[in-house]
């Protein structure tokens, strides 16, 4: 099977050195989808001197063999090493990270690679650059042309899906509709099948109130909202709820539920990282392509020390070869 890209995300934040732990650590027999960069060599020659790395960045191209002890890279930028500062973000290194993940999508489109996994960017040094998007997803989703797209939270215990992301609280209940539940239960189901090989999935559906609203007594998005969406669901796959959400992620974490459909960004992401802080996976769900990310941002402020923790970032490497490797038994 073709590669899968990894972007290095933001130069002078921890992608660098994440990268060069997940190849240092790479065992022979374990790539059944081999990681190939796309990012800056120099960088990574440099950072791979600072941090005493055991492996060699290389010049790769696409369709060329990989070779073993080597961290194949596609040269995408060629910045002046002695010109950057770690945790300090230039115009310079905004645009090349932009780079990465625009070359990594086409080529992942036309077929070079089997997916895409991405390091660390800083949303504010992006837009700074003229490049104005919230973040990678909405990024991935233009350069893809997908419209319905979700953001799942990927563990070995919890999967989370969000119906709704990056909005203040006071606005979350405004937002909730039955169409817009439903179309998260149905992409949460369509992505267990798929991208998780589970023949008939368990999907709960949190409330959103405490008690999931207690019969209407602590709201009634439960019954007006919530309630309606289940019973339109057409599928074969079990979704139960609304679940009290103090309760339902304990379920789900002792394997009761293959996934919980949350209402905000907090109520799902709090108990997650609670699980899965230095391992959890960002899945985009609705994309024609494999995309997996590492749950944590760049970390300015520990980049070029070595004391970066690899494990998001393996954890997405597996979780990309897994899905990629799914979609092609289909």
């Amino acid at each position: 099977m073709k590669p899968a890209a990894i972007t290095m995300g933001c130069p002078v934040g921890v992608g660098p050195e994440i990268i060069l732990g997940l190849f240092d650590s790479l065992t022979t027999d374990e790539a059944t989808i081999a990681p190939v960069v796309l990012g800056d060599l120099g960088v990574l020659h440099h950072t791979a001197k600072l941090l005493h790395s055991k492996v060699k960045p290389v010049s790769w191209q696409i369709g060329q063999a990989i070779k073993p002890g080597t961290v194949p890279v596609l040269e995408l930028s060629r910045l002046a090493t002695d010109a950057l500062h770690w945790g300090q973000p230039t115009k310079e290194t905004s645009l090349a990270m932009a780079e990465y993940i625009r070359q990594a999508t086409q080529g992942t489109l036309a077929g070079d690679f089997a997916a895409v996994v991405t390091c660390p960017i800083s949303k504010k040094a992006l837009n700074e650059a003229g490049i104005h998007y919230p973040g990678h997803t909405e990024m991935l989703a233009d350069l893809t042309g997908a419209r319905r797209y979700r953001m799942m939270m990927a563990g070995t215990r919890l999967r989370v899906v969000l119906v709704t992301i990056h909005e203040p609280l006071a606005k979350v209940s405004g937002m909730l509709s039955a169409e817009g539940i439903l179309d998260c239960i149905r992409m949460t189901a369509d992505s267990l099948h798929r991208d998780f090989a589970l023949d008939r999935p368990r999907i709960a559906v949190a409330g959103f109130n405490p008690h999931s609203g207690e019969q209407g007594m602590f709201g009634r998005e439960e019954i007006e909202i919530i309630e309606p969406a289940l019973r339109q669901y057409e599928g074969d796959a079990l979704i139960t709820g609304p679940w009290p959400p103090d309760t339902v992620f304990h379920k789900a974490a002792n394997g009761e539920f293959d996934a919980v459909v949350c209402m905000y960004h907090d109520q799902g992401l709090i108990p997650f990282k609670l699980l899965h802080f230095k391992d959890g996976v960002n899945v985009t769900l609705g994309l024609p392509i494999v995309r997996t990310s590492v749950d944590h941002g760049t970390a300015y402020d520990i980049a070029g020390k070595g004391i970066a923790d690899t494990a998001s970032l393996r954890s997405a490497w597996q979780l990309a070869t897994a899905i990629a490797t799914n979609r092609a038994r289909k």
